[in-house]
């Protein structure tokens, strides 16, 4: 069964191509790794984060490992992700708009498929982690 979970969409104080510019690229992402690890909450955790350009690396409880490698770049309005290691599939995307010269919005967009049991199981916890995700990438600095 095919779920789509989405965040609410973010206000950025900060440009449209400055925000692409930076969630296009991973390694750009680095110097936030503590505040992506405070994601936490009470059914989800980030831990051992590791980038490179194209692609992220890391443990999220209680789904496990997940690598996410960049499918796509629609500068810049979109960034594909997909994850290649996972316990379930998982294609995210980051849609950003611009709201004036300096500002712009974000919307994050979480896709799987997964049977009904998993879907009973991990639907509050995907939820939460593209809310989370989103609202973690809104107030980093571009």
């Amino acid at each position: 069964m095919s779920l789509q979970f989405e965040s609410g969409i973010k206000q950025i104080p900060y440009s449209q191509q400055r925000v692409f510019d930076k969630l296009s690229d991973f390694t750009l992402l680095k110097e936030y790794e503590d505040r992506l690890s405070e994601i936490p909450s009470d059914t989800v955790k980030v831990e051992d984060l590791r980038f490179n350009t194209d692609s992220v690396s890391c443990r999220i409880s209680p789904l496990g490992s997940l690598d996410l490698h960049i499918i796509e770049r629609e500068e810049p309005k979109c960034i594909k992700y997909e994850a290649t290691t996972s316990p379930i599939p998982l294609t995210i995307w980051a849609q950003i708009l611009p709201t004036g010269d300096e500002s712009s919005k974000l919307k994050m967009t979480l896709r799987t498929e997964l049977n009904f049991l998993l879907k009973g199981m991990l639907q509050k916890p995907l939820q939460e982690v593209i809310e989370k995700l989103a609202d973690a990438l809104a107030v980093m600095p571009y």
